[in-house]
């Protein structure tokens, strides 16, 4: 344990990772300065807080390292290119992330991490696995990336079995000596390179989630990339690699068989035997992507030695959270469903492959994607598309070259009433047994507050058409 007395420690950032790292520092008798780029109203509220208690806060100056420091702890989202951090290099100063602050403040007897990670589906499968753990009668939690503090749960007076760890590739970058039971990688594509630099740099902060694994590192079997991240790990002798797929498994694998899901990793000559674990309509909504959720949130489980029935009633009392591939009603013989939450191309491939015809609503602000491949991917199962948001032209463009023949609308407009108008386009161009999906593949920042809003606008877009049948 570190003795923390009299340290000098620089919280970069206020908010929900900054603040409980303020708070869990000064009560261990540390000397604690924070520092953040804003000062507007929320921050001199959020200030004024933390100088009751004796905090040093210092708004509108993140850029400059405070005199004397001895360590800095940082909120996950603050590039590492900050001047701030070059400045704590510079004289040799280690930079933790609140993850990694976590893991340094456990108890000898803390609960087990079992980490996700991935560039989609990471939410989801997080609370999987936590639903799993508990009908298998663990206290357990899905905290982290996932908007529950870790701090908080290490911290807290609620005592845990294992943990649910949801962790951003930003969080892994701060997190040198996390080492978890056990981890998945879902996926890997690309996303936030502008923060990390390249692809390179992305995977390997993703790839971190694996070090020191003394159980299990579970991982794609279709991202070939997961498993390199297997490789390259440095794990715990007797560690072992298990795969999910969406086909038939292989030793050390959990897949699908005949509507199941089965598992040949974690039983009795897995050469030979596989143990069922649940039905694919026990997995809402059970999309391929989500039942590949599924599968990985069962194989950390499993690691954990979770009886099979566990994974079954949990998978059957998990709800997703909404605007995730979510059913808003059908009218006149169409679905219509909500996955706001596609703020990325992968994502978006993932959403459209769960129908088989489709009039798409998308766009917004793209962050720099390319839609070629998407396009291309998804065009046989496109009946149309309604276009919205500040970058749908690259989606437009990308239609015309892949999928010339689908029908496009393109919607001249930003603002928030668009939905309604590309709900009633879609109307238009859907037939029954059709789907029209909300799958962006692109940020909602141009037109809305963040994709829950773009999610709540579409419902209420389709209510409204329901009401005028």
């Amino acid at each position: 344990m570190t003795d923390w007395q009299g340290r000098h420690v620089t919280v970069a950032g206020l908010g929900v990772s900054g603040i409980p790292a303020a708070r869990a520092l000064h009560a261990r008798g540390a000397i604690v300065t924070v520092v953040n780029d804003g000062d507007d109203a929320r921050a001199r509220e959020q200030a004024a807080e933390l100088e009751a208690l004796g905090v040093t806060v210092r708004l509108g100056d993140g850029a400059t390292l405070p005199e004397g420091t001895d360590l800095v702890v940082t909120a996950p989202g603050w590039k590492p290119d900050k001047p701030l951090f070059a400045a704590a290099r510079a004289v040799g100063l280690e930079i933790w992330g609140d993850v990694e602050l976590a893991w340094r403040l456990r108890g000898p007897d803390a609960a087990p991490w079992l980490a996700i990670t991935g560039t989609n589906g990471k939410t989801t499968t997080t609370q999987m696995l936590a639903s799993i753990l508990k009908a298998a009668g663990l206290r357990t939690a899905a905290v982290g990336n996932i908007g529950v503090s870790l701090l908080d749960a290490v911290l807290g007076e609620e005592e845990y079995d294992v943990l649910a760890v949801e962790l951003s590739s930003y969080q892994l970058h701060w997190a040198p000596s996390l080492r978890a039971h056990s981890a998945a990688v879902l996926n890997l594509a690309p996303d936030h390179l502008d923060w990390h630099g390249s692809m390179e740099a992305y995977a390997a902060d993703k790839g971190r989630i694996y070090e020191g694994n003394r159980v299990a590192c579970v991982y794609n079997v279709a991202d070939k990339a997961t498993e390199d991240l297997v490789r390259e790990a440095d794990v715990e002798e007797g560690c072992r690699a298990v795969g999910f797929t969406l086909g038939t498994p292989g030793p050390s694998q959990l897949g699908v068989v005949d509507g199941i899901l089965v598992d040949r990793a974690f039983v009795e000559n897995r050469q030979k035997n596989a143990q069922e674990l649940a039905e694919i309509s026990d997995v809402n909504p059970p999309a391929p992507h989500n039942i590949a959720n599924a599968l990985a949130a069962a194989a950390l489980a499993r690691a954990f030695g979770v009886p099979a029935a566990a994974v079954r009633d949990g998978l059957r009392a998990f709800t997703p959270d909404a605007h995730r591939i979510a059913h808003v009603a059908d009218v006149d013989g169409v679905a219509y469903v909500d996955d706001s939450k596609a703020t990325n191309t992968h994502a978006a491939e993932a959403s459209l492959a769960a129908y088989e015809s489709i009039v798409w609503i998308a766009g917004g602000l793209a962050k720099g994607a390319a839609f070629d491949e998407l396009v291309a991917k998804s065009a046989k199962r496109l009946r149309g598309a309604v276009l919205i948001g500040a970058d749908r032209a690259l989606i437009r463009e990308a239609l015309a070259r892949h999928a010339p023949e689908v029908p496009v609308v393109d919607l001249d407009r930003t603002d928030t009433g668009a939905m309604l108008q590309a709900v009633q386009e879609a109307k238009r161009l859907a037939a029954p047994g059709d789907t029209v999906l909300l799958a962006p593949a692109c940020a909602s920042m141009d037109m809305f507050t963040n994709y829950n809003k773009r999610g709540d606008a579409f419902a209420e877009a389709v209510r409204e058409l329901g009401a005028g049948t």
